[in-house]
């Protein structure tokens, strides 16, 4: 099963970037993560790098994927965060998001963990198949049916780190993949700077995952320039299985106009 990827990672107008962004490609499985350390206590950046260094090394592509050892990739990051929370008093409160994506290429499958508001699409046949649910307080109220004007979108009840030591990450069910499914990992900084119908409709216009990471960094870009206040760090991985190109189509000039200007 081909996989072809692609990953950006940008600083925003922060003081520094926070996010990490990870992948192995193995024979027989792969392994695709994204983190985000949490903002407003030190060590963020630390605890983006431990979840994924800790990951990434544990994972062995020549295997195929186990729910079980999934589960114990990030356990153990949020071990490995807790610990050094304990060595250094400065990182007590340090913590990260996580979304993180596991494929099994022989049997053609995937699943995927996240924790906090670092989010997975899946688009299947250039439409919105699967995102992830935030951990955060605003969905929470969401869910509840309560009005979320005014609240902070930033407000987080888990991440790695973060909250009761004995709450877990959330986990997918295992999805059969299709050829031409594409995968979108990426940063609150990045979904809040682009919409889920321009992910889509940039999804209609590209003929790899460069291109597609490209055009929506434009619209992050473009929607930027309208809006006040300081740009979060912002980082996404997209993953393709198979052809994604062959089954998505350009639906209209007018869809373009807000990725590249046209011309008169």
């Amino acid at each position: 099963m081909n996989i072809t990827l692609a990953s950006m990672s940008n600083q925003g107008s922060r003081e520094s970037n926070q996010d990490q962004t990870g992948d192995i490609v193995g024979d027989r499985s792969a392994c695709f993560v994204v983190c985000d350390g949490v903002a407003g206590f030190p060590g963020g950046d630390l605890a983006a790098k431990l979840a994924r260094n800790t990951i990434i090394e544990q994972f062995d592509g020549a295997e195929h994927l186990d729910a079980q050892q999934i589960r114990l990739y990030v356990n153990n990051a949020n071990r490995a965060i807790r610990q050094q929370q304990k060595k250094e008093r400065d990182y007590s409160r340090m913590g990260t998001t996580l979304v993180s994506l596991f494929i099994d290429r022989d049997y053609q499958l995937a699943c995927w963990a996240h924790a906090g508001d670092s989010r997975l699409y899946l688009f299947r046949r250039g439409y919105l198949y699967y995102v992830t649910t935030d951990h955060s307080l605003i969905q929470q109220m969401k869910d509840a049916g309560h009005q979320t004007e005014g609240i902070n979108s930033n407000l987080l009840y888990f991440a790695l780190g973060m909250g009761d030591e004995e709450r877990d990450a959330s986990y997918s069910d295992i999805v059969p993949l299709e050829d031409g499914d594409a995968f979108l990992l990426c940063t609150d900084g990045f979904w809040h700077g682009v919409s889920q119908q321009q992910m889509q409709q940039s999804l209609h216009m590209v003929k790899t995952p460069e291109e597609w990471l490209t055009l929506m960094h434009q619209a992050i870009k473009n929607n930027e320039e309208q809006q006040e206040g300081e740009q979060d760090n912002y980082s996404a991985l997209a993953v393709w299985i198979g052809s994604p190109q062959d089954t998505t189509l350009l639906h209209s000039l007018s869809e373009a106009a807000q990725f590249i200007p046209l011309r008169d």
